[in-house]
């Protein structure tokens, strides 16, 4: 049994690898459901839609556009996780603010797609 469970990873957009830096996030965008109380108990629930995502740092460097990555649109987004799984973000737009950092050459980005899959090891 392996009992890797983090380290690595790689981020791909379109199957090109960025150098990915630090923590990344991701949500799977499975509607939330919240509690509705009343006065006298609770009434149900209701449910809200959740917008899958994939979220980090990437390196900048001479081979990344930045202007590019921020108009990225209907992309294909894939995070790849140390103990096999890969997180799939679809039809994924570039949905960060373009702060670089020059310290460290850093760039934030998050894309939000209208589906995302995990796909097991």
């Amino acid at each position: 049994m392996n009992n890797l469970r983090a380290g690595k990873l790689f981020f791909k957009i379109n199957g090109t690898q960025y150098r990915a830096k630090g923590e990344f996030t991701y949500n799977l965008g499975v509607d939330k459901k919240t509690m509705i109380p009343g006065q006298d108990g609770v009434h149900g629930y209701k449910t809200e839609t959740v917008v899958p995502f994939i979220e980090g740092t990437i390196t900048d460097g001479d081979d990344v556009d930045a202007k590019l990555l921020a108009q990225m649109s209907d992309e294909t987004v894939t995070l790849e996780l140390a103990h096999g799984k890969v997180i799939s973000l679809r039809s994924a737009c570039f949905a960060a603010d373009m702060d670089i950092t020059t310290g460290e050459g850093e760039i934030p980005v998050r894309f939000e797609g209208l589906s995302a899959e995990e796909i097991g090891a």
